[in-house]
C-alpha cells in the first residue's frame, strides 16, 4: 500500500487540521461520521476536542462498538489530546457517563496540565521521529499517569508521559496538527502502511 486511506473521526474537534496534516504526509484523508465510512478506512485519527462530547456523539452516531471492534482487530489508530483519552483503557477522573474505546494499556488524567488559560507550547522529543523535537501544542491537555507492559512511552514533558504507542495505536497529549510540522502524522501514516 503506497497511499493509505485514513479517516478522521469527524464528530467534534479539530478535524480539518488533521485532514490537512494527513494529506501532507502522503495519505488520502476523509472524515468519518458513520459506521459504513469507518469500514472503508485503513486507519483512523481521533482528534482533540472534548472527550466526553466525543464519546457521547460516537454513541449517538452508532460508532462506539464498531470503533472498539476495529481497534481490537488491529486497525491503526492515532489519538491527540481528547483522542488520547478515548484510547485509554482507564481514566482516573472520568465525567459522569464517559466511556473510552480502549486500545492502549494506560491510565490517563484529564486536563492534567491545567485549564484553557494554562495552555502552552513546548518542544517535545518523540522516539521514532528524526530531525529534532516536534512542537507540541498543549490545550487543556491530559497526561498519562502510567502504562502497562504492552505500552511504550515515546515522549515525556516536564516529567509526565505525553505520548504512548502500543502495537498499531499511537496517542499524544499534544496537538501536532496545529503546528505545520507533519512528522507525527507521517509516523502514523507509516504505521498504517506497515499494518496493511
Amino acid at each position: 500500500m503506497t497511499t493509505p486511506l485514513i479517516g478522521v473521526l469527524a464528530l467534534q474537534g479539530d478535524v480539518r487540521e488533521h485532514l490537512i496534516a494527513l494529506a501532507a504526509a502522503d495519505a488520502v484523508a476523509r472524515p468519518v461520521r458513520r459506521p459504513e465510512e469507518l469500514a472503508e478506512v485503513d486507519g483512523l485519527v481521533i482528534p482533540g476536542g472534548e472527550s466526553t462530547t466525543i464519546s457521547k456523539l460516537a454513541e449517538l452516531f452508532g460508532l462506539m462498538e464498531p470503533l472498539r471492534e476495529r481497534i481490537k482487530a488491529g486497525m491503526p489508530v492515532y489519538g491527540t489530546c481528547a483522542g488520547l483519552i478515548m484510547l485509554a483503557d482507564k481514566i482516573l477522573d472520568p465525567r459522569s457517563g464517559q466511556e473510552t474505546l480502549g486500545g492502549i494499556d494506560m491510565i490517563v488524567r484529564r486536563n492534567a496540565f491545567g485549564r484553557q488559560n494554562e495552555s502552552f507550547e513546548a518542544a517535545v522529543e518523540v522516539a521514532g521521529i528524526d530531525g529534532g523535537p516536534v512542537e507540541g501544542v498543549f490545550i487543556r491537555a491530559p497526561w498519562v499517569e502510567s502504562v502497562g507492559a504492552q505500552a511504550e512511552v515515546v515522549a515525556e514533558h516536564d516529567g509526565h508521559i505525553v505520548a504512548v504507542r502500543q502495537g498499531n495505536a499511537l496517542a499524544t497529549s499534544f496537538h501536532p496538527e496545529l503546528t505545520g510540522d507533519h512528522r507525527v502524522h507521517a509516523l502514523f501514516v507509516d504505521m498504517v502502511r506497515t499494518a496493511a
